[in-house]
């Protein structure tokens, strides 16, 4: 439903009144409008969406914090249901620099006061005992980090947003979110993968032929859906021979929902001769002169796993440029070192 029956777009009003109220430092009317957002919010349309959601995210560092995450994740949603993530995503960065840097703290405090198991930040309502332990503003740095985890998450999920994020902010994020993870033992493995997606160039050498390949990787979310992505292009593609996956089992790792039971076609190994291991990201393959060298090898023992991928709303490819003529294949080659040293 786009409009109600008096033609009004209610979302898009409790917007600007939630946002009003939240300017005017209103505190009774900015929780009428709040709960006015989530009442009329699955109503919306596509285009009152698309108006709203800049709107909430250029007023989230005047939220309170409490709300605040509550906030930013209704931006992401706005987002996945088709308002632009550009104008969204840097002040959504923004406010997960400051929330993972307050979470810091609150792991330093937390230490400080004594220790033991951290709480579990999506546990629902904290002790209030917590705040008075390690301070209001970190401990709600720790509870509203998971939901900018997930409005993080649903801007990267935009190739855009991640080709217009400074390369410098990206790691300052990236090691704020590593930081925590070190210090709590709680894992926030979505944020820290959407932010290691890369969208740039990769070299992949066939060993057992002595071939290469320039290929081009996007939004690929980890190692099993890029394992699937080579295997699809190159020996479905005829290039090299074994194991191609079946259409639906490619497009799943495309643009397609769903998980199609897949086996794994090669051994991924670094031009070191470490494994690069399934489980990990493209992030994990080095660069070699400029650009990501990957090598291929036969299958050391037969894996098989659910291929998909990580991040649902995130499409995924890879595509091959050109093949590398002989001798580049075999220079590179020659410079990699083989699985038994």
């Amino acid at each position: 439903m786009i409009f109600d029956n008096n033609g009004r777009e209610r979302f898009l009003e409790a917007v600007t009144d939630f946002e009003a109220a939240v300017r005017e430092r209103d505190v009774d009317r900015s929780e009428r409008a709040f709960g006015e957002l989530y009442r009329h919010f699955g109503d919306a349309g596509e285009r009152e969406v698309g108006r709203a959601a800049p709107l909430l995210a250029a007023l989230l560092p005047e939220v309170p914090p409490g709300p605040r995450g509550t906030v930013a994740v209704l931006v992401g949603a706005c987002v996945e249901r088709g308002a632009d993530a550009g104008p969204c995503a840097p002040h959504v960065f923004a406010e997960l620099a400051e929330t993972l840097a307050a979470a810091g703290e609150f792991c330093e405090r937390w230490e400080e006061t004594g220790g033991g198991d951290f709480p579990d930040p999506e546990d629902g309502a904290p002790d209030p005992a917590l705040f008075d332990r390690v301070g209001a503003e970190p401990a709600l740095a720790w509870m509203t980090l998971p939901q900018f985890e997930m409005a993080s998450v649903a801007m990267l999920n935009h190739a855009g947003v991640r080709g217009a994020l400074d390369s410098a902010l990206r790691n300052r994020l990236l090691r704020a979110t590593r930081t925590v993870e070190e210090a709590s033992g709680h894992p926030f493995k979505c944020l820290t993968y959407a932010l290691l997606v890369l969208d740039e160039p990769l070299i992949v050498l066939h060993r057992p032929t002595g071939t290469g390949y320039a290929m081009r990787m996007r939004g690929i979310g980890d190692n099993f859906q890029l394992h699937t992505l080579v295997a699809d292009v190159l020996v479905g593609g005829g290039h090299i021979p074994g194991r191609a996956p079946s259409a639906q089992e490619a497009a799943v790792c495309r643009d397609q929902p769903g998980q199609v039971h897949t086996t794994g076609s090669f051994n991924l190994v670094a031009p070191t001769g470490e494994w690069v291991w399934n489980e990990g990201t493209p992030s994990d393959i080095p660069v070699v002169d400029g650009v990501r060298l990957l090598v291929l090898d036969p299958p050391a023992y037969e894996r098989s796993w659910p291929s998909g991928r990580f991040f649902p709303n995130m499409t995924g490819d890879l595509v091959l440029e050109r093949v590398l003529a002989p001798e580049e294949a075999g220079r590179l080659l020659a410079g990699c070192v083989t699985k038994d040293g």
